[in-house]
């Protein structure tokens, strides 16, 4: 959970209220940024991914329900490293010639093909 009430269960009603608060002033910041890194705009992220997370854990624990969305977590540099190795195969993929294949299966269903057991 966030940094906010962090060990009490809140209301759901609460913390409903909090998350649609903090998603206001998210669409705030993000609407009136002055930068690419406007600071405003962050803080009102982790903002809302608190409330978001409040709003979560105690609709879990009044209700026993849950909400569709979850929030992404923290990229870790061996995440970037799988990227990366994705990305070659990537590249693999576009050096073959399919095109070289696919004329050898149509060359092939030309001729006459011995039917196979079962």
């Amino acid at each position: 959970m966030g940094r906010y009430l962090q060990g009490m269960t809140v209301e759901p009603r609460a913390a409903l209220d909090r998350l649609v608060a903090a998603l206001e002033a998210h669409h705030h910041a993000v609407a009136t940024r002055r930068s690419d890194d406007d600071p405003a705009v962050d803080d009102a992220y982790d903002v809302l991914a608190d409330a978001y997370e409040v709003y979560e854990d105690s609709l879990a624990t009044v209700f026993g329900e849950v909400t569709p969305f979850y929030l992404a977590d923290e990229v870790d540099e061996d995440d970037d490293d799988e990227d990366d190795e994705s990305d070659e195969d990537l590249e693999d993929l576009e050096d073959l010639d399919f095109d070289d294949d696919l004329g050898e299966v149509e060359e092939s269903e030309d001729q006459p093909q011995p039917a196979q057991q079962r």
